[in-house]
């Protein structure tokens, strides 16, 4: 007599399967090489949505009990964030009068442009900026820069400077930056922490002043 299989059972088993030649497949093209890893090779769109989705929700979900500073406006707060902004993010995320710069455009994925004004609520927005800042994110580019020493209070003076560099022009972003204490976080000796680098401020009135100093210091 043949014993017949419950349907529970049978799809078990087709599940199982089904999962087990995914793991082989997956496993085939990790350890073949197959996979691209190059930066120009952008990923499917499948790809990508994965991992666009597991980033934002690990963002959201860490970044949502933090306290955001009440005092985000405060102009002292957003000169001091001035100079470590020029210092340290202005070649990936542009700047007022910067259209863009060689390290961004191959970088994958593209880093956003911060001189943009952006769509979600500003308390939401101030402390996912501070999450990615001081933590990083895997495999994207973005440093974890409080690994470099940077503090809690220089991170959310940065983000003050985030949230006014839409409103300003060229011009105002120079004299910020240039009324800054320059690159400024703690975790350093003076001598080696504090510095602007002018490669990073366009000139008022020039698109972009490192495209020209860049030029003039190598060819493609």
């Amino acid at each position: 007599m043949v014993s017949e299989e419950k349907p529970d059972e049978t799809f078990l088993m087709g599940a199982l399967t089904t999962l087990a030649i995914g793991v082989a497949l997956g496993a085939a093209a990790v350890y073949s090489g197959l996979f691209d890893v190059a930066a120009d090779r952008p990923h499917s769109r499948f790809v990508y949505h994965m991992i666009e989705t597991a980033r934002e929700r690990s963002i959201d979900r860490h970044a949502r009990d933090l306290a955001v500073p009440g005092n985000l406006a405060d102009t002292e707060r957003v000169r001091r964030g001035a100079g470590n902004y020029a210092a340290m993010c202005a070649e990936c995320h542009l700047a007022p009068g910067k259209a863009d710069s060689e390290i961004r455009m191959g970088l994958y994925p593209q880093p956003p442009d911060l001189t943009r004004h952006e769509d979600e609520g500003a308390a939401d927005m101030a402390a996912r900026h501070f999450w990615i800042i001081k933590h990083g994110i895997k495999a994207s580019g973005m440093p974890a820069w409080s690994k470099g020493g940077i503090e809690d209070e220089a991170v959310w003076d940065i983000v003050a400077f985030i949230q006014k560099m839409p409103t300003l022009s060229a011009e105002q972003y120079v004299a910020l930056v240039e009324s800054s204490e320059g690159h400024s976080h703690g975790g350093l000796s003076p001598a080696e922490d504090r510095h602007v680098d002018s490669a990073h401020i366009p000139s008022a009135g020039n698109e972009d002043s490192h495209e020209h100093a860049h030029a003039a210091s190598h060819e493609h």
